[in-house]
């Protein structure tokens, strides 16, 4: 049986950066990865590719996308090399430094950790990621015209715009956060679509270049621009000695003969086969969702777990709106004028407001973020033929004039009719997705049924207050723009929401009492069993929590190296 100091399981924010900190000091270290490898130019844009792209093992199905339905919530996240890094927005926004606080059982409960401690993490994984702010003021970017509909919508309703570095947590503000991409090389004009100068080649070995603005970020950069985990940190930790399997799912796992750490069995996808490993550290960095499962299906081999395990799930009060067929203030003989947003143009989000909590002295209020979205080019092109009414007004226009041609019998350009053929569209070129998260209440629990699977009890009655604040600065957003205000249906018909940000399950705690894990991502009573995910939250993280995932981790791994050398 192979052995190996620290086995890693999951490559996401917690994996990733758990993987170098502790191969760069020498340990060796091995990550399980349950995906694939998905290096540029990898990522399906094909329907036939995108129905092959789910994650479903019993259906030979070794996709991206893992889909899973549960009590009134569906989620979204990721399986391959950088986890959930491949598929989300690339925001980095810390976490309020009032909203390291949350609300259990009606009563406010502080995080084991502070903004304070977490700062210089902060500071650590930004420079890691190469964090950019979108060149706004930078032509071709300037371009992007979804960035200041949603400025000026913003500024309309009090939102003053500020930078990321200086927002004010008292105040309504808008500005444009760090990115996880490439818009520009060190020290030259940003261009898209130019060749990174990559100081480390990447464990693809494959050329990358700056964002093309194409708004595919959330389905998969082809042009490398993301700066996704295997392009930094994995790579970084292989050159540094981490042995790295992808398509290996780990399934079992128990404590070793005598205390001396872990035996891991995992399954080699799409081989079946089963392989066994050694592990004098354990790291469950398999997501929410992921690792709570293992735990959950392990506590008969663990003794005295946290009575917590599978409390206190979060959404991260995500929620999905949409502002459609916005309009200008001028008009013409047909009515007012398109207001042209074209929310495929671009990052997926450039912008975001924030809205103050109670925390912040905002009485009776639940803070929240709200930021711009967009989608591929592709769906632009579906958004066309779905305005069924206006496509097919243009399309009879385009047939009446032809007809008039061949009686005619001349043969004008077709130029102008193929023109008003494709656009004028409002709900194609002048919707814009909106994008909500927060202080939502983490009041659901994780279990498992009789076959062992996953079960999700939620509900978002605890948290209508604050859906309802959300729901109403994103309808107010719609007006400002005078565009028809959408609600996700999903939500409005069914009750049921989508979160791409579960979090909880394996809180940190100071005791056993109130959590799974103590400050230091150490499971309580197990020292040698570690979680560095997004299940170690005790709360919502109010922003995109990838960061604050990241930054955790490399603070748990501060601590993991220092054991292990006492050891």
């Amino acid at each position: 049986m192979e052995a190996f100091d620290v086995v890693i399981v999951g490559s996401g924010f917690g994996g990733a950066v758990t993987s170098f900190r502790l191969a760069e000091v020498g340990m060796d270290v091995l990550v399980l990865e349950r995906g694939a490898a998905y290096p540029p130019d990898s990522f399906p844009r094909t329907p036939h590719g995108f129905a092959g792209n789910f994650w479903d093992p019993g259906r030979q199905s070794y996709g991206l996308f893992d889909v899973q339905s549960f009590s009134h919530i569906d989620t979204v996240v990721s399986a391959g090399l950088g986890g959930g890094s491949l598929i989300y927005a690339n925001v980095l926004i810390r976490k309020d430094e009032h909203w390291f606080e949350t609300d259990v059982d009606g009563r406010p409960r502080r995080w084991p950790v502070t903004r304070a401690e977490l700062d210089p993490h902060y500071d650590a994984v930004e420079r890691m990621l190469g964090a950019q702010v979108f060149p706004f003021d930078v032509a071709p970017y300037s371009s992007v015209r979804k960035t200041a509909g949603f400025r000026d919508a913003a500024a309309a309703l009090g939102y003053e715009a500020t930078t990321w570095d200086r927002v004010d947590p008292k105040r309504k503000q808008w500005f444009l956060p760090q990115l996880a991409v490439t818009f520009s090389n060190e020290g030259r004009r940003p261009v898209p679509g130019e060749k990174i100068d990559e100081r480390v080649r990447n464990l693809h070995d494959r050329d990358r270049q700056t964002c093309r603005l194409c708004g595919e970020c959330d389905i998969g950069c082809n042009v490398g621009a993301k700066n996704s985990l295997d392009f930094n940190y994995l790579t970084l930790a292989a050159q540094a000695g981490a042995e790295i399997r992808t398509l290996a799912e780990v399934k079992d796992f128990e404590p070793a003969p005598g205390d001396d750490g872990y035996l891991v069995r995992y399954e080699q996808h799409p081989e079946g086969t089963t392989v066994s490993v050694s592990a004098r550290h354990l790291v469950l960095a398999a997501g929410t969702l992921g690792s709570s499962r293992l735990l959950l299906r392990h506590r008969h081999v663990l003794k005295n777990l946290s009575p917590m395990l599978g409390r206190g799930f979060s959404g991260n009060g995500d929620l999905l709106s949409a502002a459609l067929s916005a309009k200008t203030g001028a008009a013409d003989h047909e009515g007012r004028l398109p207001l042209p947003i074209d929310a495929s143009h671009g990052p997926v989000i450039t912008s975001t407001l924030r809205s103050p909590d109670e925390r912040d002295g905002a009485e009776g209020k639940r803070g929240f973020y709200l930021q711009d979205a967009g989608y591929p080019a592709t769906l632009t092109w579906l958004l066309q033929v779905a305005s069924f009414p206006s496509t097919l007004r243009h399309l009879a226009v385009f047939a009446l004039h032809r007809l008039r041609a061949r009686v005619a019998r001349h043969r004008p350009s077709l130029a102008s009719d193929l023109q008003g053929l494709l656009s004028g569209d409002a709900l194609s070129e002048c919707s814009l997705p909106l994008l909500g998260m927060g202080l939502d209440v983490p009041d659901g629990v994780l279990g498992l049924d009789r076959d062992g699977e996953l079960t999700l009890g939620w509900s978002q009655k605890p948290s209508d207050a604050f859906f309802a604040e959300v729901l109403g600065t994103s309808r107010a957003i719609a007006e400002k723009m005078q565009a028809r205000f959408l609600e996700d249906p999903l939500t409005t018909l069914l009750r049921r929401f989508v979160t791409v940000h579960p979090l909880g399950g394996c809180a940190m705690s100071s005791c056993s009492d109130e959590g799974v894990v103590d400050e230091w991502g150490r499971v309580h009573g197990h020292p040698r069993l570690h979680v560095a995910d997004g299940s170690v939250m005790p709360g919502p993280v109010g922003p995109n929590p990838s960061l604050t995932i990241a930054a955790l981790a490399n603070r748990f791994a501060d601590k993991l190296i220092d054991d292990m050398k006492d050891r």
